[in-house]
């Protein structure tokens, strides 16, 4: 009979409630599947890392690991270092049938999470404010493949599309643009009465505090303009049962990304140089904790 294993794949923070707040989630994915064996792991700044995480899953018996990442876009986690992580796994556990899941992606049970933690943030506002003199800001967490940070932009047209707000502008928290500062002072001269900063994040940690910061900052400096911000995804039910579901869809098939404007299959301008580039991870092979540019 086969023994099926879980593991939840997370980046890891150097922020320790974020560290928790993952755990957390580790957990209740656990509680919703009893009949798995169900881990967690980082690819940095945390233990047990991810290589720990599929070793703890072996010693448990588990014949097939389902590897399912804990990150909600495509782009070099996804692409390189999961992928080397489960391929070194693979190559020393050739018993094992591991396979690697896709990105949380654009689901529509993400959607609505953050549609909820949208209206949930305007419900406590002091004030009300029309959703017609209300500006929505979408803020992504920057990548330098512009196939995520696509997909940060069509998040953001989805919830302007389906919340009636009057219009929506697009932020990053970093690497590329435009940075959250920025784009908050942009906003901040349209004439709304109302910006509602939405961090479109799974969890807490080092970046959620930063934009929380800046819109307060921001704040500050327009007090006639009523700033809210909404909480990141977080646990929500919704999202526990998007990491349900992409279980499921790994035991039934091998479900594939859409590699259609990827960066390393496709010449995307800008960055012909990357095409074909080895499948390899920029993190330590022990896990090790250290600085790649993420800030």
């Amino acid at each position: 009979m086969t023994r099926t294993g879980v593991m939840i794949c997370g980046h890891g923070s150097p922020d320790h409630e974020a560290i928790v707040e993952f755990r957390t989630l580790a957990d209740q994915i656990r509680d919703a599947m009893p009949d798995a064996l169900v881990e967690s792991g980082f690819l940095e700044f945390a233990h047990p890392t991810i290589a720990e995480g599929l070793e703890a899953l072996a010693r448990h018996g588990a014949d097939r690991i389902l590897a399912i990442p804990g990150i909600l876009f495509a782009a070099g986690h996804i692409k390189n270092d999961l992928p080397w992580e489960v391929n070194r796994f693979a190559a020393t556990h050739p018993d094992i049938d591991i396979r690697l899941g896709r990105e949380l992606g654009i689901d529509n049970r993400l959607l609505e999470a953050a549609t909820q933690r949208i209206e949930a943030a305007l419900g406590l506002a002091a004030t009300a404010v029309p959703r017609d003199e209300t500006l929505l800001m979408v803020v992504g967490r920057g990548s330098t493949d512009p196939d995520a940070n696509g997909n940060v932009a069509k998040v953001a047209r989805l919830l302007w599309e389906t919340m009636g707000f009057a219009k929506t502008e697009l932020a990053y928290s970093g690497v590329t643009t435009p940075l959250v500062e920025t784009a908050l002072a942009n906003a901040a001269r349209q004439g709304f009465k109302r910006i509602v900063v939405f961090p479109y994040f799974l969890l807490t940690g080092v970046l959620i505090k930063r934009i929380a910061r800046w819109t307060a900052e921001a704040a500050e400096r327009h007090p006639a303009i009523d700033f809210v911000m909404a909480d990141y995804l977080g646990h929500h039910p919704l999202v526990v049962q998007s990491f349900v579901d992409q279980v499921r869809e790994l035991e039934e098939t091998q479900p594939a990304m859409n590699c259609q404007l990827c960066k390393y299959r496709h010449q995307i301008r800008g960055h012909e140089d990357e095409v074909g580039q080895p499948q390899v991870a920029h993190h330590h092979p022990e896990g090790e904790c250290h600085s790649h540019g993420h800030h």
